[in-house]
């Protein structure tokens, strides 16, 4: 990994990161044709893509029993125990809905509802993610919401990995299409002969997922526009270079395009951590994928002080942040800004991502700075409540049409008048 000052520039920005002309183009292509021709749009867009002919995409009883079957005993016991903290954390997030008494038996309020109808996709491809489908569908539930909706690519065989079956059969969901891309975003916005549309989408995606959901932002609502995995990590010379290294590649391994950044006050620290990152890298897995990120987009940056670092992380706005420094707790109370803040030695970033009950459906490319990780918060929807008796409104009403004359709407201020107010007067 590369080692620079701080001094210079920092940045989590990506070029790309919302898609080409050519890419939109596509995407705009798809969305309108999955608009027009439905299911059989989707199925060449399936066999274009995905390498599968289907002509029914939904996910059968027997897919979802057979993958139980055969679904390791003990994963399935962890998987079980993480959906738990999931849910315990969450349910601490439901809201209420409440009524402020105003006088004469008037009353103001705010009523919190689900949606009706939501669809979560889960990111297919290169690897298997259960714990989208548990992140996504637990704070709906929580919430409320009667129909949860899943999506995810198949693969050549035309089925959804057992482990993401598994975590589905786990919740309770059963309404499960194989699809993928930005044919899947506009099945749920648009909808179709076999799938009902829906009022939000949530989850994350390759580039053109994303391109897909900003385009039918409007139609439906969104969670976010999530980019490649990011991760930054603040650490001192009590650090663990190999364990630091460690947590970097665990981001790096995402996608070509992640972002993993080690910010430090110590030199050598530094040159360790490069050191370890190599070393770490060769054994990978995936390193061709982890290695194309710690090339093009990995930084090491030094520091003089930590006081200088919460000042560039607060800029940053990283998506996940780690710091292992001496009193790390009170460094993370600097931090203002970050979509998860993982302190101390034995609190890696893939606790968050797994099991800690947190949501790892995260703002990404700076974004923090104004958006929060996905929630109950996502799932639900407020409407105002007014009730004002005659004897409140009779107070009231000469205030209101002289407020509404103030700025020229006379039609508001008649409104309000014509209950009454000026044959009482006369």
């Amino acid at each position: 990994m590369q080692i620079v000052s701080l001094s210079k520039d920092i940045s989590l920005k990506r070029p790309l990161e919302m898609g080409n002309a050519e890419q939109m183009k596509t995407v705009k292509m798809v969305l309108a044709d999955v608009k027009c021709h439905g299911d059989v749009a989707i199925s060449e867009y399936c066999e274009k893509w995905d390498g599968v002919k289907l002509h029914d995409f939904r996910v059968s009883n027997e897919e979802i029993h057979h993958a139980k079957d055969n679904f390791d005993a003990e994963l399935l016991k962890d998987l079980e125990e993480a959906a738990h903290n999931i849910r315990i954390f969450h349910e601490k997030q439901k809201r209420s809905s409440y009524e402020v008494d105003v006088e004469n038996g008037s009353f103001i309020g705010q009523r919190v509802s689900p949606l009706d109808a939501v669809g979560l996709y889960v990111p297919g491809g290169s690897a298997a993610y259960p714990s989208s489908v548990l992140m996504n569908v637990i704070p709906a539930q929580v919430a409320g919401v009667e129909r949860i909706v899943i999506v995810s690519p198949p693969n050549e065989q035309g089925s959804l990995p057992d482990a993401v079956l598994v975590a589905a059969s786990i919740l309770g969901i059963e309404e499960i299409y194989k699809i993928g891309g930005a044919q899947a975003i506009a099945a749920l916005a648009y909808g179709t002969e076999s799938i009902k549309p829906v009022d939000k989408i949530t989850g994350p995606g390759n580039v053109f997922v994303a391109l897909a959901k900003r385009e039918v932002y409007g139609v439906v609502a969104i969670d976010m526009i999530a980019g490649p995995s990011e991760i930054a990590v603040i650490a001192d010379e009590t650090a663990y270079a190999d364990e630091v290294a460690a947590d970097l590649l665990s981001q790096a391994e995402h996608d070509p395009m992640a972002c993993p950044i080690l910010l430090t006050t110590s030199d050598f620290f530094a040159h360790e951590v490069a050191h370890e990152v190599e070393k770490q890298l060769i054994m990978l897995p995936r390193e061709k994928i982890a290695r194309a990120a710690v090339e093009k987009f990995g930084k090491i940056y030094v520091a003089e002080t930590i006081e200088d670092i919460v000042e560039a992380v607060n800029k940053l706005a990283p998506e996940h942040l780690e710091i292992m420094t001496r009193n790390a707790q009170e460094v993370a109370q600097q931090v203002r800004h970050a979509g998860a803040i993982f302190i101390g030695r034995y609190s890696s970033e893939p606790i968050g991502d797994y099991f800690a009950g947190t949501n790892h459906v995260l703002p990404t490319n700076s974004t923090a700075r104004f958006s929060s990780p996905l929630s109950v918060d996502d799932f639900i929807k407020k409407t105002s409540i007014i009730y004002y008796t005659e004897e409140t409104w009779l107070k009231h009403a000469p205030k209101i049409a002289r407020l509404a004359r103030m700025e020229g709407l006379e039609g508001h201020a008649r409104a309000v008048e014509s209950r009454g107010w000026t044959k009482e007067m006369d």
